[in-house]
């Protein structure tokens, strides 16, 4: 483990967070996995011809662009949900509300559907960034955990629980993986992110939302911070969500991840390649040109997506992704929008 400038600056900050009285990030930092696992891989049901399906609806009704982008792609009868448990794994980072987390209505939302096509059980969980503990609260603050209880979900949450390792012998910066036994437990697993940009990853969507239901020495500036991006590809090798729906009825087109320029887009995105959806969603930054990381450069430049693929998590080229649109209502500028974003899968 490097031990840099930078993680040397956040270690000394978390133990002065616990001497400060918030012993629950030193708590968290050095709990120890229980048992050894191998790698949670999963199908990906939501392909056509050979290409990964991935779905933008448009619309102002959340429940109603959660149905359309998932039946889409083929619909949820291809998850085989009927009397399965299921995990929503939201992004929770911190107490702040959407787009630097989850909507909530989203989540609600998702739950309510998932019961519908006959999840026996639906548990929404996440863990939240080192310094922003307990997860607990940034749910309460959120509005996350009432949305989720008010569905029916049982609301966990990751820091409470115990760790799971798990090994990646394709990893080059990274070998093994201490995971959530919460994604061990659920039978299915969706993924539920938000798109906004990041200072130090460039963006945040499907891969990187795996990073809350990772143990906090996976933290990339932990692990090797000259390859954040390329750490943040590698972890996600240890599971494989069986869906992603991305929340962007708001979106973070400039700053991130804590906070940044905001805008309402009016969608969801919904994929079984966590790769392809964080293309389109990479694509909707680009289209507002605020983030030169993201604007400078070809959505298959990025360093996150390039790993991902090399490493076979999912697309690699536009070739292998097909796009699917659709619109609730009519939105007004969605159209020349999904233009953009056609224009920017390049």
């Amino acid at each position: 483990m490097e031990l840099n400038r930078r993680s040397f600056l956040q270690f000394s900050g978390m133990l002065a967070y616990a001497l400060a009285g918030n012993f629950e990030s030193l708590g968290a930092f050095l709990k120890k996995s229980k048992e050894e696992r191998p790698a949670i891989r999963r199908e990906n049901v939501f392909r056509e011809n050979g290409r990964n399906m991935v779905a933008v609806v448009g619309g102002t009704d959340v429940g109603a662009m959660i149905r359309e982008s998932v039946s889409l792609i083929g619909g949820f009868t291809r998850l085989g949900i009927r009397g399965k448990t299921v995990l929503v794994k939201p992004n929770v980072v911190s107490g702040r509300k959407n787009p630097t987390t989850t909507n909530p209505a989203v989540v609600k939302a998702v739950v309510k559907i998932l019961y519908e096509e006959g999840a026996s059980k639906v548990y929404v969980g996440d863990m939240s960034a080192l310094l922003r503990l307990p997860t607990k609260d940034n749910m309460e603050k959120t509005g996350i955990k009432k949305a989720a209880q008010d569905a029916g979900a049982q609301v966990v949450f990751f820091d409470d629980h115990e760790w799971i390792k798990v090994k990646v012998p394709k990893g080059k910066y990274i070998k093994e993986v201490e995971v959530s036994e919460w994604m061990f437990r659920a039978d299915r697993i969706v993924n539920l992110p938000v798109i906004k940009t990041h200072r130090s990853a460039q963006y945040s969507i499907c891969l990187k939302n795996f990073v809350g239901a990772t143990h906090f020495k996976q933290r990339p500036y932990f692990v090797d911070s000259k390859h954040w991006e390329e750490v943040v590809s590698e972890i996600n090798l240890a599971y494989t969500p069986d869906l992603n729906i991305v929340d962007g009825t708001t979106t973070m087109v400039e700053g991130g991840p804590w906070k940044g320029k905001e805008v309402e887009t009016n969608l969801v995105m919904a994929s079984g390649d966590r790769v392809a959806a964080d293309v389109v969603g990479l694509a909707l930054i680009k289209t507002y040109g605020l983030w030169k990381s993201v604007a400078s450069r070809s959505v298959w430049d990025q360093r996150q997506i390039k790993r991902a693929a090399e490493v076979g998590l999912g697309a690699g080229r536009r070739e292998e992704i097909k796009l699917v649109t659709s619109s609730i209502g009519k939105i007004p500028g969605f159209d020349e929008l999904l233009g953009k974003i056609e224009k920017n899968l390049v």
